[in-house]
């Protein structure tokens, strides 16, 4: 070993010892007498003190030394002096004082400093992504993806859980995002798909008799990105049979509970709480709401039937809706250009028509430019439906219920931030369950599914799969934490008549089924147990335990919202040679 100790272990029990350290430079001080350097690695940081009476050639190797060279040094360590204990860090009471100094590897100056206090913009960080990866912040988030992973790992082994890895190479199926293909050399024009998740051959593995599958699954999808999303990513997939979908739960309930617990510092109070899908869009205009604070939207339709304001009555009269969020104490904090900003926020981003607003006055007396167009007793409606008070700023949007769940859920998660509702650090669990088990597709006007084509409908819900399939319900649940969908489950359908009543609604012909799902149907066929699972999404878990705001600071080589690999400028062209081989021709993007 070329160490004895890392750079995060040496303390005053270490005193008087011989020791050899290795890291980088983090920082260069020469203060004339001595040269101080601060050695990193990933275990911390450790003071190195060169004295002039270490020898002429090792102290001038020492003061040749910049940010990023990487060093070993031998030497003792020694008290750090009187009133210059760092407390701040684990090794702050002790110095290394080598007798010895080796450079290892010399550095280029950095184009910035890893162990900076100012944080680069994150192209650049992504482009030296290797000088990133040294920042403790991005260590310690990495150690706590680590931990997760394990505690994941440990917690379903305990539970008699299988670890089966499942194929990256397979079949291109309709799921939902774009599949990324993969051409085949020995079959010219066939492809292989990079899994969007194993959901297939989990199903497989429960058909097998398996009973209870777990795998930390690669998984790729070809959709547009955003902070919380990657190309490739990565989840736990749980798959078990003979259960229904609230043994799935309670099995999630306690990994949660063990992770807040160990990872935290918090106790869970189990079972998580649940709210259904239509209470969820009802309160907060959300399938995964932030439960942390409050501002619940409120359905003013009945009332605004009966105003003289014309947008309100209008809305109302034609089959939409008008709702609205009391900020509390929000009055003060919006001037009426912040009221302005808010408007065109939810017009440009959500396709909202406009935004009707009250400041609540001293006395309770609602005022607004549209305060004129309501009498006396509605606007007491209005106060008393939101529960108004001094200085409250009420907000409404009418619109169809879709856009008004949009605009509001957008207002609601602003208000959130800006009047500082709750505190950053803190976290909520909870369930989302009975979705719908179809949604219309606005392209084709026929139905998509809500989660996958291989969700099971309620037992109850079944037969109107013929008769109204809006109003079928779907064995599905989600988990939320903080507003993020962190995880998601069905039970699936093992009915092979089911299986094939639900393609054919997807629009999906029996031509296309027997092409694309033969294999799960003919598995369906051969006695198939009463399964399902769930998929939590490891990346988005880490985020949001480690209090991250995007989802590249806990992936070690992430891409950018283009997908692209700044490090490596993935991805890039091949040579004619390998298109050869593959039967593929580029052809030129056509003009624009």
């Amino acid at each position: 070993m070329l160490r004895t100790h890392t750079c995060g272990e040496l303390g005053s029990q270490h005193i008087g010892q011989q020791v050899t350290l290795c890291g980088w430079v983090d920082s260069y001080r020469d203060h004339g007498g001595g040269i101080f350097i601060d050695l990193r690695d990933r275990y911390g940081k450790t003071q190195i003190v060169f004295d002039p009476d270490v020898g002429r050639e090792t102290l001038e190797l020492a003061r040749s030394l910049r940010s990023e060279f990487v060093i070993s040094v031998r030497g003792k360590v020694a008290a750090r002096p009187e009133g210059t204990v760092n407390a701040k860090i684990a090794t702050g009471a002790i110095e290394v004082r080598p007798s010895e100094l080796l450079l290892l590897n010399k550095s280029q100056t950095p184009p910035f400093q890893p162990g900076g206090m100012e944080l680069p913009n994150e192209d650049l960080r992504l482009k030296y992504r290797y000088l990133d990866l040294r920042r403790g912040e991005m260590q310690a988030t990495l150690q706590l993806r680590h931990r997760i992973t394990i505690g994941m790992r440990k917690y379903f082994d305990e539970h008699g859980f299988l670890d089966v890895e499942t194929p990256m190479l397979g079949r291109s199926t309709p799921e939902g995002a774009r599949d990324y293909l993969v051409p085949s050399r020995v079959h010219n024009g066939s492809f292989y798909a990079l899994p969007q998740s194993p959901q297939l051959y989990k199903q497989i593995l429960m058909i097998a008799g398996y009973d209870r599958y777990v795998q930390v699954a690669r998984c790729f999808r070809d959709e547009d990105l955003r902070a919380d999303r990657q190309p490739e990513f990565t989840q736990l997939d749980v798959e078990m049979s003979f259960v229904t979908a609230e043994d799935i739960i309670s099995l999630i309930d306690g990994l949660m509970a063990r992770l807040a617990k160990e990872i935290l510092g918090i106790d869970l109070s189990l079972p998580l709480p649940r709210m259904t899908y239509d209470e969820a869009m009802e309160r907060y205009g959300h399938d995964a709401p932030d439960l942390r604070f409050g501002l619940e939207i409120v359905d003013l339709t009945d009332i605004a039937a009966k105003c003289d304001f014309r947008v309100f009555r209008a809305t109302a009269d034609e089959g939409g809706q008008v709702r609205g969020i009391n900020a509390k104490g929000g009055a003060a904090a919006y001037s009426r250009k912040g009221i302005d900003e808010l408007t065109n926020f939810i017009v440009q981003d959500f396709g909202a028509k406009g935004l009707a607003w009250f400041k609540v006055e001293d006395g309770g007396t609602l005022a607004s430019p549209i305060a004129k167009n309501f009498s006396p007793e509605i606007l007491q409606q209005i106060s008393d439906r939101m529960q108004a008070e001094p200085g409250d700023l009420l907000v409404f949007v009418a619109d169809t219920f879709e856009v008004s769940c949009k605009a509001l859920y957008g207002l609601r998660k602003r208000f959130g931030v800006d009047l500082k509702l709750y505190d950053p650090k803190s976290k909520h669990f909870s369930w989302i369950v009975e979705f719908p088990m179809f949604a219309k597709d606005e392209e084709t006007g026929g139905w998509a599914a809500m989660h996958h084509p291989f969700t099971s409908p309620r037992p109850q819900d079944i037969e109107l799969l013929k008769t109204d399939p809006g109003k079928c319900r779907a064995q599905a649940y989600d988990l939320v934490i903080n507003g993020f969908e962190a995880g998601g489950g069905t039970i699936r359908i093992h009915d092979p008549g089911v299986q094939q009543q639900a393609f054919e609604l997807l629009g999906i012909s029996p031509e296309l089924q027997r092409e694309r799902f033969g294999f799960l149907l003919d598995a369906l066929a051969f006695g198939a147990p009463p399964h399902g699972g769930i998929a939590l999404g490891l990346d988005r878990v880490v985020m949001i335990f480690g209090g991250l705001d995007n989802i590249r600071d806990c992936i070690a080589f992430p891409k950018t919202q283009k997908a692209t690999d700044l490090m490596t400028e993935a991805p890039g062209r091949v040579d004619a040679r390998q298109l050869r081989e593959l039967g593929i021709q580029i052809r030129d993007p056509a003009p624009r």
